[in-house]
C-alpha cells in the first residue's frame, strides 16, 4: 500500500515560508479572559512558543514574524529534505503543543500551515504584505471592540467596519480617544524571533590571556521596524544573510 502515499515524496524549493495560523482560537482563548483586542500575555506565549521551536524542535529557521494567532517562519535549509508532508505536519503539531503548554490552557490549540516557496528577492515583499496585514488587523481590531463597547452587536460591528476606509476607521478610533500610531509596537508592527550573536570573554590559564568567542543566541524583538524602510530592509538582509 506504500504507493497509495500519492503525496510523500512531495518536495518544496528553496527558499520558502511556513505560514503557521491558529484554528479556531477564539473560543479556546474567551475562556481564558484575555484583554481586548489585545492581551500581552497571550503576545508572549506566541513569541515564547517560537522560542521553543528554535530550542527544542530541532528545526532552525532563519527568523520567525508573529502576529495576532499567525507565525511566519523563512526557511534557508530544509528540514525533512523538504518534504511538504512532513513540514506541515511536524511544524504546526510542535507550535500547537507548545501554546498549549506555554498558555497553560486545559484544551488543547491546534495550528494549520502552508508552504509559500520564495525567490529570495521575493521575501520582502513577502513579508511587507504580511506586516501590512498585521497593521490592518490592529486597526480593525481596536475599532471593532470600540463598536461593541459602545453597544454594536459583533455581527453589526463588523458589517459597520467593512464599509469604512482605512482613514474613517482612524478618525473614528481617534473620536473615541485611541491614537492607533500609540499602541505598542508589536500590536501595529508584529514581533520576530531570530537568532543572534554576541561575543563573551573568557580567560585562557594555558596562554594566560583574556580571550573572546562568539556565540548564538535565540531573542525575540518586540519593536521591529517597518520592513518598506532602508531600517527594516537591512534589518531582513543581515538576518538572512547571517544565517
Amino acid at each position: 500500500m506504500k504507493e497509495r502515499e500519492i503525496y510523500s515524496d512531495l518536495r518544496c524549493t528553496l527558499p520558502f515560508i511556513i505560514r503557521v495560523d491558529g484554528r479556531a482560537f477564539r473560543n479556546s482563548l474567551l475562556r481564558l479572559n484575555f484583554q481586548k483586542p489585545f492581551d500581552s500575555r497571550f503576545a508572549i506565549s506566541m513569541g515564547n512558543a517560537v522560542e521553543m521551536l528554535f530550542k527544542k524542535s530541532g528545526i532552525s529557521p532563519v527568523f520567525g514574524y508573529i502576529f495576532s494567532d499567525e507565525i511566519n517562519l523563512l526557511f534557508k535549509y530544509a528540514p525533512f529534505d523538504g518534504r511538504v508532508e512532513k513540514l506541515n505536519s511536524v511544524v504546526p503539531s510542535f507550535l500547537s503543543s507548545a501554546l498549549t503548554l506555554c498558555l497553560k490552557v486545559q484544551e488543547p490549540l491546534a495550528f494549520d500551515s502552508r508552504i509559500v516557496p520564495l525567490c529570495k528577492d521575493q521575501i520582502m515583499d513577502y513579508l511587507s504584505w504580511r506586516q501590512k496585514e498585521a497593521w490592518r488587523n490592529c486597526i480593525n481590531s481596536y475599532a471593532f471592540y470600540v463598536l461593541v463597547s459602545k453597544g454594536y452587536r459583533e455581527k453589526e460591528a463588523a458589517i459597520t467596519l467593512k464599509k469604512k476606509r482605512s482613514s474613517d476607521i482612524h478618525e473614528l478610533l481617534f473620536r473615541y480617544g485611541i491614537n492607533i500610531a500609540k499602541v505598542p509596537a508589536w500590536q501595529r508592527k508584529g514581533m520576530l524571533v531570530h537568532k543572534e550573536q554576541y561575543s563573551i570573554v573568557g580567560y585562557n590559564p594555558l596562554m594566560q590571556e583574556n580571550t573572546s568567542s562568539i556565540r548564538t543566541r535565540v531573542v525575540q524583538n518586540w519593536d521591529i521596524p517597518q520592513f518598506t524602510s532602508p531600517e527594516g530592509r537591512s534589518f531582513i538582509d543581515a538576518l538572512v544573510g547571517n544565517s
